[in-house]
């Protein structure tokens, strides 16, 4: 199995240099925001985080290809790294601290590309979560000062925690009446969006997540942190990994029953 330990320290050095950027403009009176085509915000500090991830990779890693969500891609090979500057950029320019850094490394296989390593940093939270194919998921302040995750052990939906990001996505695609009889099913529901219900679910607080439309760059560093901490990461058409532009997360042992109730 490949050695990913170089390529995860590298993750961290470049998600402490975008939360050092990132953080820098949170909150600030004269941040700068745009509307991009598909009609979501995009801040300077987004693009800033990603110009230095970028700069940072093309000196590190020359070799390898890189997906981000504001400059799209750059380069090809069978290594790619996927960064979402700011996962969250409505709460960002809201002054709302639930926001992350998301890079991962995506590598090319037999079944296509799957994501081996993954950081998720929310600086404004004071949380980084990480995790790398082989070996494990954690969350801490940094590698040497970590607690490995793992995914909870309930095993019936009538007990489960379920967090979603809104309704209307689920009612755009047809599939609302689905999602909320699974809301009824649920011990407890609860809307935290973007990055967090799935680092919630690699802790084992939160037992399944879903949601209907995603890219790439939502998704790659998320799912290899859920499953090396236990957990499943499909679309909802049941496909494993970050590839189907939908996820559904779960601690594995609810995962065809939400699957199930999602699809009708």
């Amino acid at each position: 199995m490949p050695d990913y330990h170089d390529d995860l320290r590298l993750a961290h050095v470049l998600a402490d240099a975008a939360d050092a950027t990132t953080m820098e403009r949170f909150k600030a009176l004269d941040l700068k925001v745009e509307t991009k085509p598909d009609m979501t915000p995009v801040s300077e500090a987004d693009k800033a985080a990603e110009e230095l991830i970028r700069t940072s990779l093309q000196r590190a890693r020359p070799r390898d290809a890189v997906l981000g969500e504001e400059f799209g891609s750059e380069g090809s090979g069978p290594r790619r790294w996927v960064v979402d500057p700011i996962d969250g950029t409505k709460n960002y320019v809201r002054g709302v601290p639930v926001w992350a850094t998301l890079i991962a490394l995506m590598e090319r296989g037999e079944g296509g590309d799957r994501p081996v390593v993954g950081v998720v940093s929310a600086p404004a939270l004071g949380r980084r979560w990480w995790a790398a194919e082989g070996l494990g998921a954690y969350t801490g302040r940094s590698l040497s000062s970590a607690s490995r995750l793992a995914v909870s052990k309930v095993g019936n939906l009538s007990d489960a925690s379920f967090a979603y990001s809104s309704l209307s996505g689920w009612e755009e695609r047809g599939r609302l009446n689905g999602f909320l009889d699974l809301t009824r099913a649920c011990w407890r529901t609860r809307g935290y969006g973007d990055f967090w219900p799935y680092m919630m679910v690699a802790e084992g607080s939160v037992d399944i997540c879903a949601e209907p439309e995603l890219s790439l760059w939502d998704m790659a560093a998320n799912a290899v942190i859920v499953q090396e901490a236990g957990g499943r990461f499909t679309g909802l058409d049941g496909v494993p990994g970050p590839n189907s532009g939908d996820a559904a997360a779960s601690n594995g042992l609810l995962h065809r029953v939400m699957l199930d109730y999602l699809r009708s």
